[in-house]
């Protein structure tokens, strides 16, 4: 099974990175061509996708949103999300291919083994500059309307960059020093980061996480004024009010090809992204 999902995780990446590549807000063919490729691999694991389209500059850009029913009763959710643009000039395999490579699979596993809670899956658009931070970025749409709609989520994972590892020492940087005083020097796990309202929920997930997954886990929950904690789309579930957490390799204290031409399929690690993918399925399924 892990050999199978870590062939899938790779077709998805390649299809993204390599058959369409860089996928900027000005590179509306290659957006169009990705959220069409989310759609047909969604469909194809039996999940219906909706668009959800919202205008940027003058320009139409979407949100690719589907949903698999939970088998339990609760009238709350799971939102499991992560970006399909990259910045300009990349082909974004690890930033952000892989996380919608994850999604992707975390989507069919829901289908093919339901979790207790109801899961909605997003493929958002516009995370990237110049679009970060702004209203207009496809989280934040997507997050307004749920607050308006007067949706309950147990909380959102937004999978951002879970490709690149390595075993190599000091390979792990920090955004401030102590850090490494109490995490690894060594770039061979994956980090649940959120804030202090989420901190109950991310480590819900992450203990869930550490019983079923051989990869290691680290988790942090503070303050926005730590650099890159909020470096993605959870921040804007926060603004709407949901607990949310972030999935990552930690992006740019780790990966030396973040926002880079280089950031290439070749240089990711798909034997643990796949382990990462089944671990999460299994820890998502103790939530009810």
């Amino acid at each position: 099974m892990l050999q199978e999902l870590q062939d899938r995780l790779t077709r998805h990446v390649r299809a993204l990175a390599e058959d369409i590549g860089p996928r900027s807000y000005l590179d509306l063919e290659s957006l169009e061509r990705a959220a069409s490729y989310v759609e047909e691999r969604l469909g194809a694991a039996g999940v219906e996708t909706r668009r959800q389209e919202f205008r940027y500059r003058g320009e139409t850009y979407f949100n690719v949103l589907g949903e698999v029913e939970g088998t339990g009763s609760s009238n709350e959710a799971l939102l499991i999300g992560a970006h399909y643009d990259t910045v300009l000039g990349s082909p974004g395999a690890d930033d952000n291919a892989s996380a919608v490579a994850g999604m992707i699979e975390l989507a069919r596993l829901s289908a093919v083994s339901p979790l207790p809670l109801t899961v909605k899956f997003a493929a958002f658009t516009l995370e990237e500059p110049p679009a970060f931070r702004s209203s207009r970025m496809g989280s934040m749409v997507c997050a307004r309307k749920l607050r308006e709609e007067g949706a309950r989520l147990r909380g959102m994972v937004s999978l951002e960059m879970i490709g690149y590892y390595s075993d190599e020492p000091n390979s792990q940087y920090y955004p401030l020093p102590g850090f490494g005083l109490r995490y690894p020097s060594r770039g061979n796990f994956i980090a649940f980061v959120g804030d202090m309202a989420s901190k109950r929920f991310t480590r819900e997930v992450r203990d869930a996480f550490r019983a079923r997954s051989t990869l290691p886990v680290e988790s942090l929950n503070t303050l926005s004024l730590v650099p890159g904690v909020d470096f993605s789309d959870h921040r804007s579930f926060w603004k709407q009010g949901y607990r949310a957490f972030m999935v990552t390799d930690t992006a740019f204290y780790r990966n030396p090809h973040y926002h880079a031409p280089s950031d290439l399929p070749g240089t990711l690690d798909f034997e643990r992204m796949a382990e990462l993918v089944r671990g999460l399925h299994l820890a998502l399924g103790e939530l009810a």
